[in-house]
């Protein structure tokens, strides 16, 4: 298959053919989706709306590990022999899911050749953003880390428009996905907007122009 097909490859459409056994659930905001300990039986995909995905320690601190958005699949351990949740995951606005259970998923990524690489280019895209945000944490400042983060929500690089929506995600969120106080992103985010970086107009929608905090030395 050719780089185009791969494009062209509609994992929704297909998802949502006869002969797939599914079945679809609905969420609101901040409803829990799976919990951390609970079985592990389904690869899950959005169909609209965004999840977060977090984990708690043994001594009850969290971390944000991701936001994602439609499109995306997440609860795949289950393919890895994970009996259990590792983390949790929310919903962070009126979500749809479809949950696909992991046998059958299993034999579908043998069968569907299309499935299967658009599978895998989401898991290898995965694993190069857990690599990039190791590499954040370690040697970027707090803002270089807030202004990353939100050019990734609001999937900077996948569309050619320069200013897109962000799926509603709080501060207090944001902080525990840098790393850092709920206060220092308030500070961070009243800047962002004072240079025109954000706007909360209508929702908060991030400008191609963040990127040049990333940038900056």
């Amino acid at each position: 298959m050719t780089a185009k097909q791969k494009d062209r490859f509609d994992a929704q459409a297909f998802l949502d053919s006869a002969g797939v056994a599914r079945t679809i659930t609905k969420y609101r905001r901040a409803d829990v989706i799976f919990a951390q300990g609970d079985p592990s039986q389904h690869v899950l995909y959005i169909q609209q709306g965004g999840v977060k995905l977090s984990v708690l320690s043994k001594t009850g601190r969290q971390a944000v590990v991701a936001m994602l958005g439609p499109g995306d699949f997440f609860g795949e351990g289950c393919l890895a022999g994970h009996p259990v949740r590792i983390g949790s995951a929310s919903a962070t606005t009126n979500t749809t899911i479809l949950l696909i259970e992991k046998d059958q998923m299993a034999r579908l990524l043998h069968e569907e050749h299309a499935l299967s690489d658009r599978f895998i280019s989401h898991m290898l895209a995965r694993n190069i953003r857990i690599e990039q945000d190791l590499v954040d944490q370690l040697f970027n400042s707090s803002e270089k880390r807030l202004a990353r983060t939100l050019l990734l929500l609001a999937r900077y690089g996948q569309h050619d428009k320069p200013v897109r929506p962000v799926l509603p995600v709080t501060q207090e969120t944001l902080a525990e996905m840098i790393g850092t106080t709920r206060s220092r992103v308030n500070f961070f985010m009243k800047k962002f907007q004072r240079l025109g970086f954000i706007d909360y107009a209508d929702g908060l929608k991030v400008n191609n122009s963040l990127l040049t905090v990333v940038l900056h030395e």
